[in-house]
């Protein structure tokens, strides 16, 4: 069976020579972030349909959506390398048995086995690119960092995805707490590809995890050109711009950045960019703006979403963020509804795990907050805050909800509990103008109306630096 091919990283694969070349491309496109590889990938199919590895790419890109009705379309592309044939093919069936674990709803199996791939072929990108995403998914931070630091090594210097390579490192390390490590790799990852939008994400972390948000806005600023169109990580890059606005006091910025970029009527509604939409939309209901009626719009793009077989939990809280803040309690409701039975009825799976874990605590949380029952918030979110990245996400995607622990515990009179928590995050962010606005609540609730007025004077200073930059 074999062929005798190689693809653009010294792979071993079988195919026809057309057919290798073809792969290269599409997954050169997938790395990129490039609407064009969808294009790449039907043609890829379509045009070889015996090609194993064209399948395997197919069904990874579907998964990557986390859109429970692309689970579909994964599944069908197992059905087809079954049907191809590739038990002489170890690495192809090695993708197959990952794709198809996660396809089952194993993620964590799915990511094992890319990673024993990846001990076998190093610089196999696909398995290093779903790999990574998938660490994501299940909010791994050192598997998210170590996954690439074992391959980077693999990967000529010289090959213009080396770049890409260290694009995810950085990421990796950002999560993981090395923000001046993951900034030096993000440059350059962006110094080899300034269209490089993962390297240019993970940058923006940093700025984000250390405060400094003035410096985030001028590099976002500085390389739009380079990142503010054409891609498919573009409205998670905007959002990112617009939680630098929030920080900055630009409240009506982070809401015109949303409706030209992040969530309008010309929106594909897919639960990526609706997940930034609502994490948005709820931080500005806790900082009191008014949204218009972008939730009611929102939730209406969500209700759409809601009916599958539950898939990724963190999309469902998402889900319920848009229900609550556009006053939909019966819909918030029925989704959790769907979550316990959901956990009652399945006894494996990965979701089901992440769901019953942290899941359900934070979409229970997140009802009681908009019905105000601020005790309650507390005890569904305290017992979980320090293991929120158990289903997923990023630290600051995850922050929305550590911001709704401070203001339901400024809400109940936990003036105590707020002092602690905001304490915390100023160990971190000197410069938070969300963590002095809510200390000068605190301030203020002890009867400290000079300290409570410094404390917001600070914030309205940085607040007018930021929004200078």
């Amino acid at each position: 069976m074999a062929s005798g091919h190689r693809d653009a990283h010294g792979n071993p694969v079988e195919g026809a020579a057309d057919a290798v070349e073809a792969y290269d491309r599409a997954a050169d496109r997938f790395v990129r972030f490039s609407p064009d590889v969808v294009p790449a990938m039907v043609a890829l199919t379509r045009d070889h349909p015996d090609f194993a590895m064209g399948h395997v790419l197919s069904g990874f890109v579907a998964l990557t959506s986390t859109d429970a009705p692309d689970v579909r379309r994964a599944r069908r592309a197992v059905e087809q390398i079954e049907a191809i044939g590739v038990d002489g093919d170890e690495r192809a069936a090695a993708h197959r048995d990952a794709l198809a674990a996660w396809a089952a709803g194993d993620w964590s199996g799915a990511a094992r086995r890319l990673d024993d791939v990846l001990l076998r072929w190093p610089a196999d990108l696909l398995a290093l690119q779903v790999g990574h995403g998938l660490d994501f998914y299940l909010g791994d931070a050192v598997n998210l960092r170590d996954r690439v630091g074992r391959s980077l090594h693999a990967f000529d210097p010289a090959h213009p995805h080396h770049g890409f390579v260290r694009g995810m490192y950085a990421f990796g390390l950002e999560e993981s707490g090395h923000h001046e490590q993951g900034r030096s790799h993000g440059l350059a990852a962006l110094d080899r590809n300034p269209g490089d939008v993962w390297a240019l994400h993970a940058v923006v972390h940093t700025y984000e995890m250390q405060g400094l948000v003035g410096e985030g806005l001028r590099f976002l600023r500085e390389r739009e050109a380079d990142w503010g169109d054409g891609n498919l990580f573009v409205v998670h890059n905007r959002w990112h711009q617009a939680l630098y606005q929030l920080e900055a006091g630009l409240p009506e910025a982070a809401l015109a950045t949303y409706d030209g970029h992040i969530h309008n009527a010309a929106s594909p509604g897919v639960p990526l960019e609706m997940v930034d939409a609502s994490a948005l939309l709820w931080r500005l209901l806790l900082d009191g703006a008014d949204t218009g009626g972008r939730f009611p719009a929102l939730a209406d793009a969500w209700a759409t979403r809601t009916a599958d077989e539950p898939w990724y939990v963190f999309n469902d809280l998402h889900a319920v963020m848009a229900f609550a803040g556009a006053g939909r309690l019966d819909d918030a409701r029925a989704v959790i509804a769907r979550l316990e039975a959901y956990v009652a009825g399945s006894p494996a799976g990965t979701n089901v795990a992440m769901t019953a874990e942290v899941g359900l605590p934070a979409c229970r949380a997140v009802l009681a907050f908009a019905e105000g029952r601020d005790a309650d918030v507390l005890d569904e979110l305290l017992p979980v805050r320090t293991i929120l990245h158990r289903f997923g996400g990023s630290h600051a995607q995850r922050d929305a909800l550590q911001r709704t622990i401070v203001d339901a515990a400024l809400r109940a009179g936990r003036a105590d509990l707020a002092e602690a928590l905001l304490s915390e995050r100023m160990a971190l962010r000197e410069t938070s103008v969300y963590s002095l606005l809510r200390w000068a609540e605190v301030l203020r609730a002890r009867g400290d109306a000079t300290g409570a007025a410094t404390a917001a004077a600070e914030a309205a200073g940085h607040s007018a630096r930021f929004a200078a930059a």
